[in-house]
């Protein structure tokens, strides 16, 4: 497999540890064991893969399955399984496109709203106990900079696009 040419020019220092710290909370997060407990506070028997995909549609409900794949960066059919089953256990319910009446859009019950809720409370209330010496200020200055940072982030496209041409295109 080929491998792809390292950069000439260094990264920052700050740009590097900011790097590291993103990867640290993603694997404190991510772990199985943190996973579970999170489910057993929240009082929800979901899988990882269960809890990303009613948080998508939480955020953006109705959805199609394809678009929802699309979220997800994950094939179409994996999305159809993982719909197949939430719909069974009565988290999920497919209704008609208004748009398209030979497609489903796919939105939660009040069942799965609810269990996104509880997980939501359940991450908000272990984040809050974390970072419990931290000062308003500084929370309220993590909170504006993590956003700002997502932001750009999904300005920053596979390279083709830094913060500043995505701001100057869309000024233009």
């Amino acid at each position: 497999m080929p491998t792809a040419p390292r950069p000439t020019t260094p990264v920052s220092t700050d740009v590097a540890e900011i790097e590291r710290a993103l990867s640290r909370i993603v694997y404190l997060t991510s772990r199985v064991r943190q996973h579970d407990r999170l489910m057993a506070r929240a009082g929800v028997p979901l899988d990882r893969a269960a809890v990303a995909l009613l948080r998508q549609i939480y955020d953006a409900e109705p959805l199609r399955p394809s678009e929802l794949a699309a979220r997800l960066a994950v094939e179409a059919s994996h999305v159809t399984r993982q719909v197949q089953q939430l719909q069974k256990a009565g988290y999920l319910t497919r209704v008609p496109d208004p748009d398209d009446r030979r497609a489903q859009l796919i939105q939660l019950t009040s069942l799965g709203r609810d269990a996104v809720e509880r997980i939501r409370d359940a991450g908000r209330r272990s984040m809050e106990a974390a970072l419990a010496a931290w000062s308003p200020e500084e929370l309220r200055q993590l909170a504006t900079l993590f956003h700002r940072m997502v932001d750009d982030f999904l300005a920053y496209k596979d390279g083709e696009e830094t913060p500043e041409s995505a701001e100057a295109s869309a000024a233009g």
